[in-house]
């Protein structure tokens, strides 16, 4: 059910079905992370638990739509810069908007990261309703930032080749 809504959310802001594919993939690759960590901990499923995840979708949805909104500034910097848009222009163009969101990214994975790990190393009052809590976020958190920083600029270049590649058979029709 959050996986539809977060699409359905993702569909409404981009108006486009393959962007919204591209931005829900996050959320699994957060999803085995968590799944990971939540295992090695010996965590069992509880509301807790949910609540970190839903925490960890939306903080592994929101990172995929900054990307992705870097990577259209960027491309339509290259645009209004060129009148046509080759492979290499496209590269250039995810590849800047990539770069651009790099440090971002590390800046929010390491903030969550240095709030919930010692939630993980603690043992007093209230610990045992905050690990549940923590343990996915951390796993997803870490996966997360893989896709989003490596797949995530790769996905929307072959988004985006399709595209070109759509209107150049177009035009040479």
């Amino acid at each position: 059910m959050v996986f539809f809504v977060i699409f359905l959310l993702l569909y409404m802001v981009f108006h486009s079905v393959a962007e919204a594919l591209v931005l829900i993939f996050p959320t699994i690759y957060a999803l085995t992370g968590g799944l990971l960590l939540q295992f090695l901990l010996g965590y069992n499923f509880s509301v807790a638990v949910w609540v970190g995840y839903i925490a960890l979708f939306g903080i592994a949805v929101e990172t995929g739509v900054v990307m992705v909104v870097y990577l259209h500034e960027a491309l339509d910097r290259r645009l209004e810069a060129s009148d046509s848009l080759t492979r290499a222009d496209l590269e250039a163009a995810v590849i800047e908007g990539a770069v651009q969101r790099l440090r971002p990214k590390l800046m929010t994975v390491t903030a969550v990261l240095a709030s919930l790990v010692p939630i993980l190393w603690e043992t007093g009052i209230g610990s045992d309703v905050m690990k549940p809590i923590a343990a996915p976020i951390v796993g997803g958190m870490i996966t997360s930032t893989i896709h989003v920083l490596i797949l995530v600029p790769i996905f929307f270049i072959m988004m985006k080749e399709r595209m070109i590649s759509k209107t150049t058979d177009k035009e040479n029709l």
